[in-house]
């Protein structure tokens, strides 16, 4: 009975002394969530998350489904945006500038843009981890006179990034090189995104170690400013460049594709600049490297101011490893002193290989061995043996004495030269049947 009048007396006194001390109590709990085992098999707090903002959902089960940047989802299930919110931009939600998303945008969060068009939406992107995607019918960026530092509409500084259904239109800038997208160093992977009218599609830094990944996506529509070169995917000294299942036309003056990266990884996608299109190479290696060239239909306009359709080594050699593979790819040469490759071994190191092979040759075009390497299966064949109705596409058909006649390319350093898909419009790829007999060129 003293235990409990003791214990009520205490009760009372704590309720009468606390609202005197109600202004000394910190404003928020110092709690730190929960407690975990970390990979070390240390004890360590984990703290509970803030509260979401306004725009923003923390649905962790959609965002633990992303990909990582440059991994397939079924190798890394919990990718960039694992952890972090979904960040809505769109013209009837409450966040409706992509600027205003990128303030409040932390490491792993996920920023999803409703269909619409945005203007001047030129962004820096500081944040490590991030995923960007437009949802629905692509959202379309619009420079409208606006860059990110004078370089880009949006501006990768430095981070694991995925980019993923959007279009960029119209970059300007005042040294002419004013991008879509200026990469600078990370991991950035574009997937099904546009790129119209800028005067670089995508340009990348000269960091080492940075790595660009773009599939099925579309570059077009270069700019006609005379004195520039608008090049519509530019990768400078970089680790890595693939590119897959993308389409790219109508150039003027400068390339389709120019990659000065250590190892260029090229492989069934459209490189037609079209009847209207002024392109000069359709695709460059200016220092060398490692260049992977398979499954791609590659063509050149009659307009064009340069007669190589492929180009190796012009500027000489930048890196210690330099090989050049090309293996069932459809080249197109509608110039009429054209080249469809041009290797400029006389500026790379002595025995710099080149392997071409089970290659497509149409139209007016030279191909002759220039380095010493594997030179077999490549068919040389006039523009009327090829399918009507199928476009830009160069297909051969069915009935063609060419069909199905390609021997196995074989492998090289670990790595097979067979195809295993093919470009399909307007942008993307299908699989190869497995085992079907392959015939020259990019389409099976």
């Amino acid at each position: 009975m003293k235990h409990a009048r003791r214990c009520a007396a205490v009760l009372v006194l704590n309720l009468l002394v606390a609202p005197a001390f109600a202004d000394q109590l910190p404003s928020e709990s110092s709690e730190i969530g929960h407690i975990r085992r970390n990979a070390q098999g240390q004890l360590e707090g984990v703290r509970t998350p803030p509260e979401t903002p306004a725009g923003a959902s923390a649905d962790a089960s959609a965002a633990g489904s992303k990909a990582a940047p440059g991994k397939s989802p079924d190798k890394n299930a919990a990718g960039a945006a694992a952890s972090g919110r979904t960040i809505v931009v769109g013209p009837q939600e409450q966040i409706r500038s992509i600027q205003e998303a990128a303030k409040i945008a932390h490491d792993g969060d996920t920023i999803e843009i409703r269909p619409g068009e945005y203007r001047q939406q030129a962004v820096v992107w500081t944040q490590a981890r991030l995923t960007i995607r437009g949802s629905g019918k692509r959202p379309v960026l619009v420079a409208d006179g606006a860059s990110a530092e004078g370089k880009a509409l949006w501006v990768v500084r430095d981070a694991e990034m995925l980019i993923e259904n959007i279009e960029f239109r119209g970059a300007r800038v005042p040294d002419g090189n004013g991008a879509g997208i200026r990469f600078e160093r990370g991991h950035l992977r574009v997937v099904r995104c546009g790129f119209f009218d800028n005067e670089m599609g995508i340009l990348t830094s000269n960091f080492a170690d940075a790595v660009l990944e773009v599939e099925d996506s579309e570059f077009g529509e270069a700019p006609k400013l005379a004195g520039s070169l608008h090049h519509l995917l530019y990768a400078g000294s970089i680790e890595r460049l693939s590119v897959r299942g993308s389409r790219f036309q109508q150039g003027y003056l400068g390339h389709l594709i120019k990659s000065r990266a250590r190892e260029s990884v090229i492989l069934y996608n459209l490189l037609v600049d079209g009847p209207s299109g002024r392109a000069s190479y359709e695709l460059e290696f200016p220092n060398g490297g490692l260049a992977w060239v398979i499954g791609n239909v590659i063509g050149q306009s009659e307009q064009t101011d340069n007669p190589d359709v492929v180009s190796y080594g012009a500027e000489g050699q930048r890196w210690p490893d330099n090989a050049l593979y090309l293996a069932h790819n459809t080249l197109f040469d509608a110039h009429a002193n054209g080249r469809f490759l041009h290797v400029w071994a006389d500026k790379l190191p002595p025995g710099t290989e080149v392997w071409a092979l089970n290659n497509l040759l149409v139209g007016h075009g030279v191909f002759a061995p220039q380095a010493p390497g594997r030179y077999d299966g490549n068919e040389v064949i006039n523009r009327a043996m090829l399918a009507d109705g199928d476009g830009p596409l160069f297909r051969l058909p069915n009935n063609s004495p060419l069909w199905g006649k390609a021997t196995s390319p074989g492998s090289v350093r670990g790595k097979s030269l067979t195809p295993n898909a093919q470009f399909t419009l307007p942008a993307g790829t299908r699989p190869l049947p497995a085992g079907r007999p392959l015939s020259a060129g990019a389409l099976q």
